[in-house]
């Protein structure tokens, strides 16, 4: 066997999220048919991701890997003969753009180092969310990834409110609970600039993200940003760590998961290892603990 690397992009509108479920259309149900398809594979490829993105949010650097036989990709060799590894890859790119819908998008495929796992040797993830206080509403062209905040935002008051959020905290307020599943995590960044065409991005980068966590948080930060509720009022929440009903989830078009960072290769093995014990799920069943 041999294990690939995917690097790849979608935009999430079409999609019921990046898991596979029966009957809906989700980006590793699609991936994977068209891998099964173009390597010819006697048993259904099985996509491991960094994270699990949710209906509607958008990617461009979801990483995944899957373990193929080495003799599958001898189905991308040419009428010329035998290709080396480098050009049976590049052959698998070029196939999967013409079987893929053009939503999704594998711009890279690599022959994964050892230790490699796209999910557990994660060093961190980082998200994107897109907002728009415009009066009349936002560029029709980037409706799909832009929401609109029909109040005016404040830059100072959103970067004061993320500000308290910063660091290693159980961020239960902010999460979906799952059974098992621990919503401690470390948030390493949380900051909020103004593009030149006036649209607000918040960088979030954290080691992991449970359910719905960027956008309740961004949703908390929206309310301070816009008056209606103090600077504080996030990190109030956060010390709760319990749900809180104030806190509206921002909707997901506005998400995009943008990086997911790796150590040097030598060290690839033991992150995967020691992230596995922190957060394998001791519930059965419950596998989604890099969730957006």
């Amino acid at each position: 066997m041999v294990r690939l690397r995917l690097d790849l992009a979608y935009d999430g509108t079409d999609f019921s999220g990046w898991a596979k479920q029966p009957g809906r259309r989700t980006v590793q149900g699609e991936v994977e048919q068209a891998l099964g398809r173009i390597l010819r594979l006697g048993e259904p490829a099985m996509l491991t991701v960094a994270g699990r993105t949710d209906a509607g949010v958008h990617a461009r650097g979801q990483v995944a890997h899957v373990d193929v036989p080495d003799g599958s990709l001898a189905e991308l060799d040419g009428n010329r003969g035998p290709l080396d590894v480098d050009e049976r890859l590049s052959a698998l790119v070029r196939r999967l753009g013409g079987v893929l819908a053009p939503d999704v998008r594998v711009y890279r495929v690599s022959v994964a180092p050892g230790g490699f796992d796209a999910r557990f040797s994660a060093m961190f993830r980082r998200y994107a969310y897109r907002v728009s206080d415009a009066e009349g509403g936002v560029d029709p062209l980037r409706r799909r990834e832009v929401v609109w905040h029909n109040r005016p935002l404040d830059l100072g008051a959103l970067n004061a409110a993320a500000a308290r959020l910063l660091g290693e905290h159980d961020f239960a307020a902010f999460c979906k609970k799952r059974e098992g599943a621990t919503t401690i995590r470390e948030l390493q960044r949380l900051e909020w600039a103004r593009e030149p065409d006036g649209v607000l991005v918040a960088a979030v980068v954290a080691d992991a993200f449970c359910h719905s966590m960027v956008r309740a948080l961004v949703g908390s930060l929206l309310a301070a940003g816009d008056g209606r509720r103090p600077v504080e009022w996030p990190g109030e929440v956060l010390a709760g760590a319990v749900r809180d009903s104030g806190v509206h989830v921002a909707p997901a078009h506005g998400l995009c998961l943008e990086e997911v960072g790796y150590p040097p290769e030598e060290e690839l093995a033991a992150r995967a290892e020691a992230t596995r014990r922190v957060r394998v799920p001791s519930a059965p069943g419950d596998a989604a603990l890099e969730d957006e």
